[in-house]
């Protein structure tokens, strides 16, 4: 046994218009075919949201060389001694 639900849907004149228009083209009720389109809109996937675009700037040339350990730890330390004591390191 199939029961049916009957309710009210508020629907602007130019969707109505549509949907009526859509219905005889298919030669099927309007009901059906709101009911098709509801289906459809509750098993369908969420359109994928575009991401937005982050800001890109130029940060320039690198300033050191970042494959160089050593030369990263001696511009680190120069800026914690700069921190510390207020003068950068003299090498």
């Amino acid at each position: 046994m199939v029961f049916h639900m009957k309710t009210t849907l508020v629907i602007p004149d130019r969707v109505f218009r549509e949907l009526k228009k859509r219905a005889v083209d298919r030669n099927t009720t309007i009901s059906e075919l709101a009911t098709e389109y509801l289906r459809q809109g509750l098993e369908g996937r969420p359109k994928p949201r575009r991401m937005a675009r982050l800001p890109s700037f130029s940060a320039g040339p690198a300033k050191i060389d970042i494959a160089n350990r050593e030369e990263i730890y001696r511009v680190l330390d120069a800026e914690r001694h700069a921190r510390l004591y207020g003068t950068a390191d003299k090498d």
